[in-house]
């Protein structure tokens, strides 16, 4: 009985601190990543990169305070180092998905093919880059919405980074009836394009006839802008060149515009 009793008072001696040590733990965990969040030489590093680096700090400190408590529970660290290598392996194949988004956060973060604030569109979804941490990108869509897409699609697919480059070509086709002049059309189209204020001059705006039917022709329009104008110019020209077209009398089909991205 003195021997149960030992043994008992051991045990609970030693759950009773490995429970002190993983709330105290804890507690300096969410105070040290408070601290690491401060630090000013982060605050040079690329938003994606920072995120990447403090998950990276977080799960290694609960990494540590795990193989802490298990060593005052008096746990043989060869045992637990067989265990951790057997279960490890056990795990790697029931989770090859997020073993493969984390190597694929790593490789998004050593090559960073988009940052945060970029406008993307891969995995087929599309939206503002939020946050890239260890297993998942978050995207904000136009409309608001939070996606999840795994890092590991991310690196497997193709990705288009709309925000890239400071500036963007604004496509535009526009349709009128046969019986209408050409060149008219397509100096009426250039009006408009180069009066617009965020349409850059540097290439010249484009305007040419570019196919049609029986019935209609049609005429491909092109402008640069800044990247950050890109919709203000797309929507502001699709307006100003059908409303200029009616204004001038253009037949039918001039209302109608196809768009392309």
């Amino acid at each position: 009985m003195q021997m149960l009793t030992d043994l008992c008072t051991t045990i609970v001696g030693k759950v009773l601190l490995a429970l002190v040590v993983w709330i105290v733990g804890k507690f300096l965990i969410k105070k040290v990543m408070g601290l690491v969040e401060k630090i000013k030489a982060l605050d040079k590093i690329e938003p994606n990169t920072r995120t990447f680096v403090v998950s990276a700090i977080k799960w290694l400190l609960y990494v540590l305070l795990i193989v802490s408590i298990v060593a005052i529970l008096g746990v043989p660290m060869a045992s637990v180092i067989t265990v951790l290598g057997t279960a490890g392996a056990a795990i790697a194949l029931s989770l090859q998905g997020s073993l493969s988004n984390l190597a694929g956060g790593i490789m998004l973060v050593i090559f960073r093919p988009f940052k945060v604030g970029d406008y993307v569109e891969a995995a087929g979804v599309s939206g503002f880059v939020k946050e890239i941490n260890l297993f998942y990108t978050v995207l904000n869509t136009v409309d608001n919405c939070r996606i999840n897409v795994p890092n590991g699609s991310l690196m497997n697919t193709n990705v288009t980074d709309y925000s890239a480059e400071e500036t963007r070509r604004v496509d535009l086709s526009f349709a009128c009836a046969k019986s209408e002049s050409p060149a008219a059309i397509q100096s009426l189209i250039l009006e408009v394009l180069s009066a617009h204020e965020k349409v850059l001059q540097d290439p010249a705006p484009f305007a040419r006839l570019s196919g049609g039917t029986n019935e209609a022709m049609q005429f491909t329009a092109r402008a640069w802008c800044k990247t950050a104008d890109y919709w203000d110019v797309y929507f502001d020209l699709t307006q100003a060149v059908t409303e200029k077209l009616g204004e001038n009398g253009v037949q039918a089909p001039a209302m109608r515009v196809i768009s392309s991205k």
